[in-house]
């Protein structure tokens, strides 16, 4: 009982000492969470394969060339099971080794810009860290090369891809922070991470990149283009490894948001069709515009390849979803995507395990909720995939083979 807080109705309540208790007792609960995902020392890998049939699909080539392939040398001979004599299957590093000698790899060319998108909204809980981390792999799988930064002091995003902020990841070397100080580094690379994801790069965050929103609060008066404008110059420095940038900001309108809005070329909105979300979505579309529009006024104008909102944590059961959701396609007929992020348990049993539907192996991508859970998130996905393609030339030719355009 000594370790208890005090009751406040039986005391002069509750003091600092005894915060900090509970804050402590916290931190023991998150990483008895971590430990039971996570065994000390390990590092998170993906366990992820594809037959012949389903790499011949994602490779966009036939089995017997891809046969041909390995038998020809071009590719090397894939494992097989000693007591079958089958292969044992492909990893996505295999599947990209394909890309690569079939000539498949979707990447833009040098002269295309990378698409760097925001995944915003200054609310919490509407599912941005799900966006980034499950967009950021279907664009892996589809054979992108990925950047994800983690702009959130939460870091959630970070978590996902296997890293503890609070042990692996060091405020002064490895997140934004060091960059967003005054006389930081010339580059982000060198916070880029190479993630157990072929394709995916990470730059993580912790606690420490709180501070960050003080110093450019403090700042903004004095220097308000470092600011603003200084994340945009890091990713530049690191783009042209990249076809796709995904930015996690905060869940707040501050100085890393703002940031994050003139770094950005596009922007996707998640909105959960209920009243309180909705309501502060249009709150977050009314702000942003004004945010901007001040912006812009010193000499900060920014324009985006497309904005789009995405409904999200829906559920075709409630009747006042379906309501408001209807009333989103009326009164935003061209800025919604087609595709919706359902509510799913799927999502919610694989984030309980620091993870990700696409993740997820053996039996349990078998059920049908796995496999109606992977068919909108892979809609999305091809939605959103779809929108970046538009906005490179040399995809044009393509996507008008392809009926798009």
């Amino acid at each position: 009982m000594d370790n208890a807080l005090p009751d406040a109705a039986a005391s002069e309540g509750v003091g600092l000492d005894d915060l900090e208790r509970l804050a402590g007792r916290a931190a023991t609960v998150i990483e008895r969470l971590r430990s039971r995902v996570y065994a000390p020392g390990t590092e998170k890998r993906l366990d992820i394969s594809f037959n012949v049939r389903s790499a011949a699909e994602m490779v966009g080539r036939t089995e017997k060339a891809i046969r041909d392939a390995e038998d020809d040398g071009r590719l090397p001979m894939p494992d097989k099971d000693p007591a079958t004599n089958r292969r044992t299957g492909y990893a996505l590093a295999d599947i990209n080794r394909m890309r690569e000698v079939f000539g498949t790899l979707p990447h833009r060319a040098p002269s295309d810009p990378a698409t760097v998108l925001a995944v915003q909204n200054f609310k919490g809980g509407v599912a941005k860290s799900t966006l980034v981390t499950h967009l950021s792999q279907y664009f892996a799988l589809r054979g992108y090369r990925v950047c994800v930064i983690d702009c959130d002091s939460q870091a959630s995003t970070t978590a996902i891809f296997g890293l503890n902020p609070d042990v692996d990841v060091d405020e002064e070397e490895d997140t934004l922070y060091p960059f967003l100080q005054h006389g930081g580094p010339a580059s982000l690379h060198y916070a880029l991470r190479a993630t157990y994801w072929p394709g995916i790069a990470l730059i993580p965050a912790n606690l420490g990149l709180y501070d960050a929103e003080y110093e450019f609060a403090a700042r903004m008066a004095r220097d308000p283009a470092f600011v603003l404008d200084r994340l945009r110059d890091g990713i530049d420095s690191i783009s042209d490894q990249f076809d796709i940038v995904l930015l996690d900001p905060p869940p707040a309108l501050g100085m890393i948001s703002l940031s994050v809005l003139r770094a950005a070329n596009a922007l996707l909105i998640p909105a959960p069709p209920n009243n309180v979300d909705f309501g502060s979505t249009a709150h977050f579309l009314r702000m942003m515009a004004t945010t901007l529009a001040e912006i812009a006024r010193h000499g900060g104008e920014r324009e985006y390849s497309f904005v789009r909102i995405l409904a999200t944590k829906m559920n075709d059961q409630k009747s006042a979803h379906v309501a408001i959701k209807r009333m989103m396609d009326a009164v935003f007929p061209s800025d919604m995507l087609s595709a919706v992020l359902k509510d799913s348990a799927e999502i919610d049993n694989a984030t309980a395990n620091l993870s990700t539907v696409y993740e997820l192996t053996g039996a349990q991508t078998r059920t049908e909720t796995h496999k109606r859970c992977r068919v909108y998130l892979d809609a999305i996905g091809r939605e959103v995939e779809t929108l970046i393609r538009k906005t490179w030339p040399s995809h044009h030719a393509a996507l008008r083979k392809e009926g798009i355009l």
